[in-house]
C-alpha cells in the first residue's frame, strides 16, 4: 500500500505560464515532510498547463486537475481540497509570493491539534514587502481588529497561505464561491466552532513577474461578510453547516432570477 503524504500543497493557478516552474522549484526544494503538490486550473487551455504537465514527468509527486466546480480561485481551492490524500492541506499561491520553507512548520502545528495554522505578515517578525498599498492597509486593519475584537488567533485572517486540519475542512464546508477569501473564511469558522487557530511570522514579497489576479473591488463584499461572522456566539458543526446550506440554497435563488 502506498503510504499517504503527511501535507497536500494545493497551488490555484490562473495563466502562470512557464513561470510556475519556479514556483515548484521553491516547493519541492523547501518541503521536506512527504509531500503532493496540486496544481488546480480552471480549463485544459489554461496556459499552466504544458508547463505542470512537464513538470510532472520527472515529479511524480506533482499533480495538475482542471477544476471542474466552477471558474475562479475560490472554486479552485475547494476542487484541491477535496482531491487532496493527506490529513493536512496547505493553500499556498502561483505568484511566488509566500515562503515554501514555512510550509513544513505550518503542517506540524496542524499535527499538534489546531484546526488553522496561519502564517501572518502582521506579527512581530512578519512582513509586506510590496504589493498594492490599499489591498495591504484593508488586510492589516482587518487582521489586527479581528484578533484584538473577535480573538480569533491570528493577526493575518486574510492571508490565503494557511494550513487546515483537511478534516476540519471536509466536515464544516466552504462557502466561498469568489475569490480569495477562503482563508478568512475557514478561520471564523474556526472561532466560531472554538477551535484552535496558530500563526507563525512569514515574509511576504510581491510577485516579480506576471500580473496578480487578486480584485479587490469585486471581491471586498465577500471578506466583509466573513470579517462579520467572525463575532458571534459559538456554533456547532452542524448548525454551521445548516448556515452554508442555506447561504447557498439563496445565492442559487438569487441566480435563478
Amino acid at each position: 500500500m502506498t503510504e499517504l503524504p503527511r501535507v497536500s500543497v494545493v497551488v490555484p493557478a490562473c495563466n502562470e505560464g512557464e513561470q510556475i516552474t519556479g514556483v515548484l522549484d521553491r516547493l519541492f526544494e523547501s518541503v521536506r515532510l512527504s509531500s503532493e503538490v496540486l496544481v488546480i486550473v480552471d480549463s485544459p487551455d489554461d496556459t499552466t498547463v504544458p508547463a505542470a504537465e512537464g513538470y510532472s514527468e520527472k515529479e511524480p509527486r506533482l499533480r495538475c486537475l482542471v477544476n471542474t466546480y466552477d471558474r475562479g480561485p475560490a472554486n479552485a481551492i475547494r476542487y484541491g481540497i477535496d482531491a487532496a490524500a493527506a490529513p493536512v492541506v496547505v493553500v499556498t499561491m502561483a505568484d511566488g509570493c509566500d515562503d515554501a520553507r514555512q510550509i513544513d512548520e505550518l503542517v506540524r502545528l496542524v499535527e499538534r491539534g489546531v484546526a488553522v495554522a496561519a502564517a501572518s505578515r502582521y506579527m512581530p517578525g512578519g512582513q509586506q514587502v510590496g504589493g498594492p498599498v490599499l489591498k495591504g492597509t484593508l488586510s492589516r486593519l482587518a487582521g489586527r481588529s479581528l484578533r484584538i475584537l473577535a480573538h480569533v488567533g491570528t493577526r493575518d485572517a486574510t492571508n490565503s497561505f494557511k494550513a487546515y486540519s483537511t478534516e476540519f475542512v471536509r466536515q464544516d464546508g466552504i462557502d466561498s464561491r469568489g475569490g480569495f477569501e477562503i482563508g478568512i473564511e475557514l478561520t471564523a469558522k474556526a472561532k466560531r466552532l472554538r477551535l484552535p487557530v496558530a500563526e507563525i511570522p512569514t515574509i511576504w514579497l510581491d510577485r516579480q513577474a506576471g500580473v496578480s489576479n487578486f480584485k479587490v473591488a469585486k471581491w471586498v463584499p465577500s471578506y466583509v461578510r466573513w470579517y462579520r461572522f467572525a463575532f458571534g456566539p459559538q456554533l456547532t458543526a452542524d448548525q454551521v453547516r445548516d448556515r452554508g446550506a442555506a447561504r447557498q440554497r439563496g445565492q442559487g435563488k438569487s441566480q435563478e432570477a
